[in-house]
């Protein structure tokens, strides 16, 4: 059985191949400072993770720059087997580098579009404001959002050290989100534990939670989020790299599932976690014991729970089906 594979929890900046990061850095004389060796991110915990994060993300500094970046990630999406592709961009590594959020989105869209016509794969934006950066920098991200309407841009959602403020301190970005008639989801529930989810769920009214495994903790949250039908981005091997759970065999996904909670398999920042869309669904497979047809209802949910409309929505389904 041939799997379709569906990708909801992706930053694009963290998709960046490593060659690709170097390449750009010698192009714009950009120091790197230690961000690479041997053709591999270095890093050692999460704080480092995501100083390791801007520094490869700064490379980008033209509209052109993110296009070649998304036509190489959905390139490679595609390759493995994806017919939808969902990625964060954040408006705030693009102005750190002097990139306007017209640029960001035109290069970003500009680079789905070429990968659909190489190979029909679908992709849409997310714009994510950057929790460590504050409110009132998610306010801003959020307004730039509502007030330039693109397409391809049917998402907000919040990524970044959730262990900075509180979930109800970003409510009022997400109200504008909201408002502005976009798909809404936040990380929680990674390193934040199971109350992060609960306040996310609470303040922020999201559909979908980017990661939420440590929602396992707390026996009426599972049941809250089943209920509910809140979806869950989950991305298992970057859990692993970053220390959240042990070992494999230690993630919560098989419990998750079996609890009735609607789960969804992700790559997160994949060369960063030493992973690729394919190897999360093989974690699934390997250390959860999802069988074929769990992972081809792990598909499915992602397309149900996909900021799409409806006829795309429906075409997607169309496609989500074993072939022999």
């Amino acid at each position: 059985m041939n799997l379709p594979l569906v990708e909801i929890h992706c930053h694009i900046e963290g998709a960046a191949p490593p060659e690709l990061v170097e390449r750009l850095a010698a192009k714009y004389g950009a120091d790197l400072d230690g961000t690479i060796e041997n053709g591999r991110y270095v890093w050692s915990d999460f704080t480092e993770f995501l100083s390791c994060y801007d520094r490869a993300s700064s490379v980008f500094r033209s509209g052109d720059d993110y296009r070649e970046l998304t036509l190489t990630y959905f390139r490679d999406l595609a390759a493995q087997g994806a017919i939808y592709g969902e990625v964060f961009a954040s408006p705030d590594h693009a102005a750190a580098m002097g990139i306007s959020y017209g640029d960001l989105v035109d290069g970003i869209a500009a680079g789905m579009d070429d990968a659909k016509t190489e190979s029909g794969i679908e992709g849409r934006i997310l714009m994510t404001c950057v929790r460590h950066l504050g409110p009132k920098a998610a306010v801003a991200v959020a307004q730039i959002v509502a007030d330039n309407p693109h397409p391809m841009v049917t998402g907000f959602g919040m990524g970044g050290d959730e262990r900075a403020f509180t979930a109800a301190d970003f409510a009022p970005a997400f109200t504008i989100a909201r408002d502005a008639g976009l798909g809404l989801t936040s990380h929680a529930g990674e390193f934040g534990g199971p109350q992060s989810v609960i306040d996310t769920l609470d303040h922020l009214h999201v559909t979908r939670i980017g990661h939420g495994v440590r929602s396992i903790e707390d026996p009426v949250l599972v049941e809250r989020l089943a209920r509910d039908g809140i979806v869950l981005e989950v991305c298992p091997r970057s859990n692993m790299e970053l220390d959240v759970y042990d070992e494999p065999s230690d993630h919560p996904l098989a419990a998750l599932k079996a609890a009735g909670v609607k789960v969804t398999l992700n790559s997160d920042d994949p060369p960063f976690f030493h992973t690729s869309l394919a190897e999360d669904y093989a974690f699934a497979r390997e250390h959860s014991g999802f069988s074929e047809t769990d992972l081809l209802a792990c598909s499915r949910t992602a397309i149900e729970a996909a900021f799409v409309d409806e006829d795309t929505r429906a075409k997607l389904l169309k496609r989500c089906t074993p072939s022999a």
